[in-house]
């Protein structure tokens, strides 16, 4: 099996060294090995991006389009085959892996029209014959730092506004789900692009990864992880003053009120809280129920729960694939353990499970009677675990919404205009849910959350511009015409 390798100024190189990636579905399944970038290499890239940059600014706006064009054409007339092998990789069941590929195609469309959108602003001054011209211009060499769980949309959804707002770009994604990243460097080195604008830098984030945030070269960041690395990320771009956007934690809190559709609401839960193995960050993992409709709630959604069929994310009828890896695995069975110790009751799942090949599998797990200041319900666990709460006023759930250091989703199921309203503009989370689940998004709307869950500005549509471009405002005075 050939190895896979970095894309560098132009080039497919080897590095230092190699990982092996195998699905988590089969451990006996050797999907590749991929070149693991030096710090060498990493020079190379900041050098070549930095000169393509300049070049790729003056770039007229309808080859910027062309070339996002194709690359997301391309992506949504290949979903199927590299949906199937984000799928193998990272564990997610098939027809999520194919949509998001699609998706991702979606995203480069999309930025692909914006480059024709970038309008400035004119003003007169307020000295007499002076115009003011007011436009945004790039902002440079971007860090693009990619997280294992939307192997593809999140790095697309860095990649494409960067490249469409005229900057340069070097991308780490995470070590887990180097396949899908080379799909995508593939299809985007065949581009019409100058040489170095885009690098695929594989390796492993204390070294490769540091020595990118670290780098004078980079003039912004654009990371998605935990709040841990997100806070050494911030403290690393400090000392040169590097712009940076940050996605990290988060422990989003689905509010199900006794006047709400309860089979309604057993659906969002359910999706929110075990869709994509429970594996989002924008998952619902905790679960706030009224007390007039609890013990029903729960029963449904427990009975729900135990009908999910765990198995090979490639197989019909899949509904959660295996976790990403074996630590992984191990952090959940450990919060699986703690629930027990701080009095949950497990109602259902939460075990490791075998399946006809060998791999990281686990049936998702309800957890009632929970505390909402217990540790499984203050710390981000990226599990298929959800853990309810009951609340005895709409209130009370509002406050215990509000309850955590985290902000990114919400979400509320009731038929009250007047809670969905009160709810939605009181809820100290930076996208807010009625009557659907709190995982799931559009491309074409910010996106991004408060408190540990995010940093800077924020992500995906219109609003992307603020981070990948910097305003310059320019007075002229041209003075009479003779």
């Amino acid at each position: 099996m050939a190895l896979q390798k970095n894309f560098i100024a132009g080039e497919w190189l080897e590095g230092d060294s190699s990982i092996e990636n195998r699905n988590p579905s089969d451990l006996s399944d050797l999907i590749g090995t991929y070149a693991q970038a030096s710090q060498a290499q990493l020079d190379t890239a900041f050098e070549a991006a930095t000169a393509a940059q300049k070049i790729w600014a003056n770039t007229g706006l309808e080859a910027r389009q062309t070339a996002l064009t194709n690359i997301g054409n391309e992506l949504m007339a290949r979903s199927a085959e590299l949906g199937t092998l984000l799928s193998r990789e990272e564990g997610k069941p098939l027809a999520e892996g194919k949509g998001e590929v699609y998706r991702a195609g979606q995203f480069f469309t999309y930025y692909a029209a914006e480059t024709l959108r970038q309008m400035g602003d004119t003003a007169d001054s307020v000295r007499p014959n002076i115009e003011i011209d007011v436009r945004r211009e790039p902002v440079g060499v971007v860090a693009i730092i990619s997280p294992w769980n939307f192997p593809t949309a999140t790095a697309v959804w860095k990649i494409a506004p960067a490249l469409a707002f005229g900057n340069a770009v070097i991308w780490k994604p995470a070590n887990l789900v180097p396949a899908s990243a080379v799909a995508l460097a593939d299809i985007i080195a065949r581009q019409d692009l100058p040489k170095g604008l885009f690098n695929l830098v594989m390796g492993p984030g204390g070294s490769i990864g540091q020595a990118l945030v670290e780098s004078s070269a980079i003039n912004a960041i654009s990371f998605t992880g935990s709040v841990d690395v997100g806070k050494q990320i911030a403290t690393s771009a400090i000392g040169n003053l590097t712009k940076i956007q940050m996605e990290m934690g988060s422990k989003n809190a689905l509010a199900v009120m006794e006047d709400g559709d309860l089979d309604l609401a057993v659906t969002c839960a359910l999706g929110g809280a075990f869709g994509g193995t429970g594996q989002k960050c924008t998952a619902s993992s905790r679960l706030i129920v009224h007390e007039n409709i609890h013990d029903e709630f729960v029963e449904k959604l427990s009975n729900a729960t135990k009908s999910m069929i765990v198995d090979h994310a490639l197989k019909d009828g899949t509904q959660l694939g295996p976790v990403v890896s074996e630590t992984q695995l191990n952090e959940n069975m450990a919060y699986i353990d703690l629930a027990k110790s701080e009095g949950g009751d497990i109602l259902c799942g939460g075990e490791h499970v075998t399946r006809e090949t060998e791999g990281f599998y686990m049936t998702p797990a309800l957890v009632a009677n929970t505390s909402n200041d217990w540790r499984i319900n203050r710390e981000e666990m990226f599990a298929p675990i959800a853990c309810v709460i009951k609340a005895g006023s709409y209130d009370e759930a509002l406050h215990l919404v509000n309850d955590t250091h985290f902000g990114l989703t919400s979400g509320i199921i009731t038929k009250s205009l007047a809670r969905a309203t009160h709810f939605r503009r009181n809820a100290r989370t930076g996208c807010v849910m009625v009557n659907l689940a709190t995982a799931g998004t559009d491309y074409h709307v910010p996106f991004g959350g408060r408190g540990d869950s995010s940093y800077g500005p924020r992500e995906q549509g219109g609003y992307a511009e603020e981070f990948y471009t910097t305003v310059k405002t320019s007075y002229i005075s041209s003075g009479t015409p003779e």
